[in-house]
């Protein structure tokens, strides 16, 4: 499970920084890629990584200001031609299926493959399958704007073969039984519960994505005790007040917002065009002094989500 940043600037492209679009890359999971944002030009962006179009299965939308929707029409009707014949869900707020009707109907435009198009206004769970979940909770912004908690499932414990090995159970059948948690007799009388020879079950990780918002505590709610949580930061840290006005978070509150859920890990993207070089790394720099274990992401970074020890009780 990787995060690869295609743009992380705030209201306009930049030089340095286009505008938001994240890909969670789900290769080795469920061979897919999905989109949390679509900004001007993502597909542009998505030409100097290795992700392949065809891949991209889900896009969520934060909410429907252009900065994070701009990018949809050119990807979607790009996506018919570069391999992309598979079904696509975009889930996203009220007013996102008229906007893609619109810019497709209006620019004679067709799709190559099936569009399912989820329009959202409540709070709760958007999507299950057996391997992964996605819960939404409104943030505070000037328009409905969302965050996305990702959920991976737990996968079952494996059957620890080698101590089976040293009981002289052979290869067989038998493992099949045990891995199921059965209990079986050997020749010689010995009792073996399946269960005593089962590894724990590997935790699922967290990924919480927000979208703009001022400091709130849904985006706490929302993040409790992520491994990754990814969040605006569009002012510095004495810009409390502007950022307030604008709908909008600094990178202390952010880190505030880190630490209050619990999460592992704090990725600051949103990044206003006046943070340039050595300004955006003060942004991080600030960051520590609440929530150690933040990073300022660039254009491009690629983040790993690692499997580590979660906390007792998640």
């Amino acid at each position: 499970m990787e995060l690869q940043f295609l743009g992380t600037g705030a209201g306009v492209p930049s030089k340095m920084r286009n505008v938001t679009s994240i890909a969670l890359k789900l290769l080795d999971e469920i061979n897919e890629v999905w989109l949390f944002d679509c900004g001007e030009a993502t597909q542009q962006q998505i030409l100097n990584t290795n992700i392949r179009p065809g891949k991209i299965k889900k896009i969520f939308i934060t909410h429907m200001h252009g900065d994070h929707i701009f990018g949809l029409p050119g990807l979607l009707t790009s996506r018919s031609f570069q391999g992309g014949e598979d079904d696509l869900t975009l889930y996203g707020p009220k007013g996102i299926k008229n906007f893609i009707d619109t810019t497709i109907q209006a620019s004679c435009s067709k799709l190559g493959y099936p569009l399912r198009v989820v329009e959202f206004e409540k709070e709760g769970l958007l999507f299950e399958d057996k391997h992964f979940k996605v819960e939404m909770k409104r943030l505070e912004h000037g328009i409905p704007s969302y965050g996305f908690r990702v959920t991976e499932k737990d996968q079952p414990g494996e059957l620890q073969a080698d101590r089976l090995k040293e009981l002289g159970i052979p290869f067989g059948p038998l493992y099949g039984k045990l891995k199921k948690g059965e209990t079986i007799t050997l020749e010689d009388g010995t009792i073996v519960n399946g269960q005593d020879y089962i590894s724990p079950d590997i935790k699922g990780r967290v990924v919480t994505i927000c979208g703009d918002t001022r400091k709130c505590e849904a985006s706490e709610i929302l993040a409790y005790r992520s491994d990754v949580l990814v969040h605006e930061a569009t002012y510095e840290g004495d810009k409390g007040q502007q950022a307030y006005r604008h709908f909008h978070s600094t990178s202390l509150q952010a880190a505030e917002v880190a630490k209050n859920a619990e999460v592992k890990r704090l990725l600051l993207t949103h990044i206003s065009a006046r943070y340039l070089g050595k300004q955006s790394q003060e942004l991080e720099d600030e960051a520590k002094k609440i929530f150690e274990n933040v990073q300022v992401v660039k254009d491009f970074d690629i983040v790993t989500v690692e499997r580590i020890k979660h906390h007792e009780g998640r």
